[in-house]
């Protein structure tokens, strides 16, 4: 036996059924040597080992199985502001943002991200005449806090070589006025990206990237999946391979065209493409997501522009849909369907179904995305497809309370997410934050699935929380497990890669509602430090 480069002591929350909990570990070479008590450990400590006890909890690295790394490097860089609302809480806050930025930037541009008229209540309603008004001259473009929405000026259309003659891209669209002329609103991927070219720089891209992966370290995240990949960015991951802190799992963004030039799985542990996204339908907070049922008529729903009555819509026809899943899937590759509304959910498990039949195959792993009102019958149909489920169980934390009186009711607004349901299928499901949507914050996530707590206080829908150990494991190993890196990442395994997060305490012995409140307080990738905050040894 030769000496391990690290040991660590102290309690070891595995995520391993065979042995849940542990006394030390051992690791050589980025991989896990041992783990077990003290006794069992010890022979692996050398002159040379780097010994540490833990006053805390060591635990696998946690795993974002929804997540926009490469975009949000640029969304939160110093390059487009951020006005989330988990940055500015009023609608004047973000007025004098887009302000001062309209003065800073002039004719390079002034871009924005999180406009969110739900939390940041007494926005102005951003018609292309407001946004004309202030920045007559000069681009402005300013993203909805979704992602799935922006507003721009006459300039930035001008800039982005939009007019009343740009055809609406793949599942996308530009709202026009009643001539056909653009309105200044773009929607769904399609649309929003072109508009951000301006803020992007090639040169200033590495370290954005780089700043990114500190920002997932300090949440305690070694792996972040990018779910809205695009090829321009494979040289540059090439290029910043052995540099990244974050183990990356892309998915190829379907909107452009019914072709890749990658193939299935290519790519090793660092970086590796693993799947095709789809946007099946939208977002709930700009109104179009689809749904069976209509949205509330509110002041709420009045402030995002939905026409009463209204179910919301999908972005695709299901021949559509069907289309893209029959050109990817047979070729080998994991697919990743965006959808919140129940209607949608049905449409993409009918297509689903059908490419199952028509190309069988053992372990597929098909992925449906958010999942807000997916029904328990739904849950059913997908676990026994063997289809998976990524739940954005965060959104009960930011906008529980106007799911509920604002947008859908108590009926459907209180099992939204419903993690409970998922879970008691049989399903293995992830949770996630979609950043930049909501921060890189898994323990909140952890937190938020076992509590259901809205910002009022009141729990949304109790028979839908999850058990602390089934949060974890689905913030660790059920991630790792969507994302086709169970066998080399999230658990405490001998074999596995040292990917580890401590925290100042064990998640499963403290209160739910105070495992957000866990300080980060190293992070580890392949176990090297990557993150340091307090002192732990």
């Amino acid at each position: 036996m030769s000496a391990a480069d690290l040991v660590m002591y102290g309690t070891v929350l595995t995520v391993d059924d065979t042995q849940p909990t542990a006394e030390a570990l051992a690791v050589s070479d980025g991989r896990i040597v041992a783990v077990g008590s003290r006794a069992d450990v010890q022979g692996w400590v050398g002159p040379d080992t780097e010994v540490r006890e833990i006053d805390g909890c060591v635990m696998p690295g946690f795993v974002e199985a929804h997540g926009h790394p490469l975009m949000e490097a640029v969304a939160v860089s110093d390059r487009i502001v951020d006005i989330r609302p988990v940055t500015l809480a009023t609608a004047d806050q973000v007025l004098d943002a887009i302000h001062a930025e309209v003065a800073k930037r002039g004719a390079s541009g002034a871009y924005l991200n999180g406009w969110d008229p739900l939390l940041q209540n007494g926005l102005p309603e951003p018609t292309l005449a407001w946004l004309d008004g202030v920045a007559p001259d000069t681009p402005l473009v300013i993203v909805h806090n979704s992602g799935h929405k922006a507003y721009f000026n006459s300039a930035a259309a001008a800039s982005a070589g939009l007019s009343r003659d740009t055809p609406d891209p793949k599942g996308a669209l530009y709202g026009r006025d009643a001539n056909g002329d653009l309105d200044g609103t773009a929607e769904e991927t399609g649309a929003v990206f072109p508009l951000l070219g301006g803020a992007i720089s090639v040169n200033d891209y590495p370290a954005m990237l780089q700043a990114e992966c500190a920002r997932l370290n300090r949440a305690g995240l070694t792996t972040c999946s990018e779910m809205a990949f695009d090829p321009m960015f494979r040289p540059l991951l090439a290029q910043l391979h052995d540099t990244l802190t974050v183990r990356l799992r892309t998915y190829e963004m379907s909107t452009a065209a019914l072709h890749t030039d990658a193939s299935p799985f290519e790519g090793d542990d660092v970086v590796r493409q693993v799947g095709i996204k789809i946007w099946v339908d939208g977002s709930p907070w700009v109104g179009n997501i689809d749904l069976t049922f209509p949205y509330l008529d509110t002041e709420a729903t009045r402030t995002i522009g939905v026409v009463p009555g209204s179910c919301g819509h999908a972005n695709y026809t299901k021949e559509q849909l069907a289309e893209i899943v029959g050109t990817f899937f047979p070729q080998g590759w994991q697919m990743a369907c965006h959808v919140h509304g129940d209607a949608g959910v049905d449409t993409i498990l009918d297509v689903y179904e059908d490419a199952l039949k028509r190309h069988p195959r053992d372990d597929h792993r098909l992925r449906l995305e958010h999942v807000g009102a997916i029904t328990p019958e739904q849950l059913q149909r997908a676990h026994d497809l063997g289809v998976t489920c990524s739940l954005f169980v965060d959104q009960i934390h930011y906008w529980g309370d106007i799911l509920v009186d604002g947008l859908f009711g108590p009926e459907r607004g209180e099992r939204w997410m419903p993690a409970g349901s998922a879970v008691a299928t049989g399903m293995r499901i992830s949770l996630h934050n979609d950043p930049p949507v909501t921060p890189e914050e898994p323990l909140r996530n952890i937190s938020v699935a076992v509590t259901r707590t809205a910002p009022s206080g009141r729990v949304l829908g109790p028979e839908q929380r999850l058990t602390v150990e089934q949060a974890i494991r689905a913030q660790t190993i059920d991630s790792a497990w969507q994302l086709f890196s169970d066998n080399v990442i999230g658990s405490l395994e001998v074999g596995k890669y040292a990917d580890l997060v401590v925290l100042s305490a064990d998640p499963r012995t403290v209160d739910p509602e105070a495992i957000a409140g866990l300080e980060v307080r190293a992070t580890y990738l392949a176990g090297r430090q990557v993150y340091a905050g307090v002192c732990h040894s």
